[in-house]
């Protein structure tokens, strides 16, 4: 069989196997099962699958910071403070919770990528449903999944598909990165809030909230903890700023913040460490690999002439086409090594600035279509079952046709108009 139809046949398997989870195992196994049959077969050389695994080395760094500051935030107590506050402003409304939880998801993922918004906001919520008593936590739960990818190209730090789409070029300037994205930032934000709202209201209006939640004690280590997450967010703005790699800001913050919490509480890290979803990061390094065969077929040579010729023909045709195809092609392969190509396509063709910007719309909010589609979305899953709670790939591509497809749509053509 040609090489090139063997790797899109082992990345389609890939992408089925971690949506369907057949006989319930991990997704991880599917990813590295996928690297290891790519390299097996000789579709890559041992040397070229581990510079696959490489490539993904700041990403590693930044989930691993990321991942260590929520779970000390979680078992210091923070999460639950922070939703008694939340509920507690709700005013025993369920639509009011579901608005101040979209509110500060848009805040999270602006401010600190849209894969603290699945790792930190998630158990967050999911405590402030407890605390208030929700019979079903699914709609304040899917606004975690959902806003994190819609809010993602808000600003450069939003996203580190962001960085890595612009990782071959010139970063755009924060007055040209806004006046590019606003108007399809509020677009994504607005339409994704609205139908999700309206595939929900039927469970929120059979809802009932506790009116009056007890506000916990704020320790000193969760203090600390909320601290360390702040200090994190000035880190990724200033490093984005000067063109710096997020990870290993991300991972000292996370590093140092655990040393001084657990030095506070006179604690063993044992149990951090043991929180941590350490399998996301062989998944990721699985879909690298897959991505870096995926890649040696030729395909973001192709991507770039395409992208040349729609550009030459009509730019508002360049953007519907590109930032559709995209979209999809990151719910196959995982929006993150997605980017890669697609960044080098975007690069390689010269393309005008918003053709671009579609492309990186469609790595950015494509990925809300399926639970491949972003690495947000995974980490999401991930802290869902942590706390026993199930969404099967099905039930959230169902809900993801609805949420994604108007709001892809209409950002696109929000970029198409912008002046």
């Amino acid at each position: 069989m040609n090489n090139s139809i063997l790797t899109f046949a082992i990345a389609a398997a890939t992408a089925a196997g971690v949506v369907v989870r057949p006989f319930r195992l991990p997704e991880a196994v599917w990813a590295v099962c996928a690297a290891l049959l790519i390299v097996t077969l000789g579709i890559l050389s041992p040397e070229d699958g581990w510079a696959g695994v490489l490539k993904g080395t700041d990403v590693y760094l930044f989930l691993v910071g990321m991942m260590l500051l929520s779970e000390l935030a979680r078992k210091e107590g923070l999460f639950d403070w922070i939703a008694a506050i939340a509920t507690s402003q709700a005013k025993g409304s369920p639509k009011r919770l579901f608005v101040l939880v979209y509110i500060i998801g848009i805040l999270v993922t602006g401010l600190l990528s849209n894969d603290a918004t699945a790792v930190v906001l998630t158990p967050a919520v999911y405590a402030a449903c407890r605390a208030a008593q929700v019979k079903n936590p699914l709609p304040y739960l899917f606004i975690c999944a959902f806003i994190a990818n819609a809010a993602s190209f808000l600003l450069p730090i939003s996203n580190p598909a962001n960085l890595v789409i612009f990782a071959g070029g010139e970063m755009p300037p924060l007055s040209r990165w806004l006046a590019t994205f606003m108007l399809p930032s509020i677009a994504s934000i607005a339409v994704t809030f609205i139908v999700l709202y309206w595939t929900q209201r039927s469970s929120l209006a059979n809802e009932e909230i506790a009116p009056q939640i007890a506000r916990p004690e704020l320790k000193t280590s969760a203090k600390l903890a909320g601290t360390g997450l702040i200090v994190t967010a000035m880190l990724l703005v200033a490093a984005s700023a000067v063109h710096v790699d997020l990870g290993l800001p991300t991972f000292l913050a996370g590093v140092c913040t655990a040393a001084l919490v657990l030095t506070v509480v006179r604690e063993s890290p044992v149990a951090v460490i043991r929180g941590v979803s350490w399998s996301v990061l062989p998944l990721v390094a699985g879909l690298f690999v897959v991505v870096e065969a995926v890649n040696r077929t030729g395909v973001t040579a192709a991507l770039a002439d395409a992208l040349q010729h729609l550009s030459i023909r009509s730019e508002t045709q360049a953007v519907a086409v590109s930032g559709t195809l995209v979209a999809l092609i990151s719910n196959l392969v995982n929006n993150l090594p997605a980017g890669l190509f697609a960044g080098s396509a975007v690069q390689a063709a010269h393309v005008a600035d918003k053709v671009a910007g579609a492309v990186l719309i469609g790595v950015d909010l494509g990925p809300n279509l399926s639970v491949t589609g972003s690495l947000a979305t995974i980490l999401w899953l991930s802290a869902l079952r942590r706390e026993g709670i199930s969404v099967t790939g099905i039930q959230f591509l169902k809900l993801g046709v609805l949420v994604m497809t108007p709001a892809l749509a209409l950002s696109l053509a929000a970029l198409a108009f912008t002046p």
